[in-house]
């Protein structure tokens, strides 16, 4: 009986605990979804070291840090559905990236001349550019990459490509 009992107080906490959070404002209310950026005027990019050299496993006379220059990349994110919303704008790295043993290994940076905060990340980063009342069914930005690469944390069989695709995602407010 008194598993019961206490199974029924359980529940009653837990309801509690889930109408509280749907009353807080925001937190049911909030929206994430994945932005549509297939509009994008290119899906890869090329990338070339600063000195145009190809990336090798680092001898013992040279530094394992690798800086890769992606230059301008340009996106178009479909926005229409969130047209007059207040919204924040998350720049994604995603968490696994082949042949990278972990995300000390990568930082991405960007900087930008538009709507969007520069900034940078390593991958599983969620990284907040923008925030404001979406104005227009298109958001078109610019952002100039580079990746910091620790090649000591690189795992590459031959051939294999090191890669990943970041994304947007957006999240809508009350």
């Amino acid at each position: 009986m008194k598993h019961a009992t206490a199974l029924r107080a359980h529940r009653l906490v837990a309801a509690g605990v889930f109408a509280w959070l749907a009353g807080v404002p925001g937190i049911a209310s909030a929206l994430v979804e994945r932005l549509d950026d297939s509009s994008s005027p290119s899906s890869q990019v090329r990338a070339s070291l600063d000195d145009g050299s190809p990336i090798t496993a680092p001898s013992a006379s040279y530094s394992p840090i690798v800086r890769v220059a992606f230059g301008r990349v340009h996106y178009r994110l479909a926005t229409a559905r969130y047209v007059g919303r207040q919204a924040r704008i998350y720049y994604v790295l995603p968490m696994g990236i082949p042949g990278l043993r972990s995300p000390a290994g990568l930082q991405v940076s960007w900087r930008t001349n538009g709507l969007f905060a520069s900034g940078s990340g390593r991958p599983g980063d969620r990284v907040p550019v923008w925030s404001g009342t979406v104005r227009d069914a298109w958001i078109t930005e610019s952002l100039d990459l580079t990746w910091q690469l620790d090649t000591r944390e690189l795992r590459l069989t031959r051939g294999m490509p090191l890669g990943f695709e970041a994304y947007f995602e957006i999240e809508t407010l009350p």
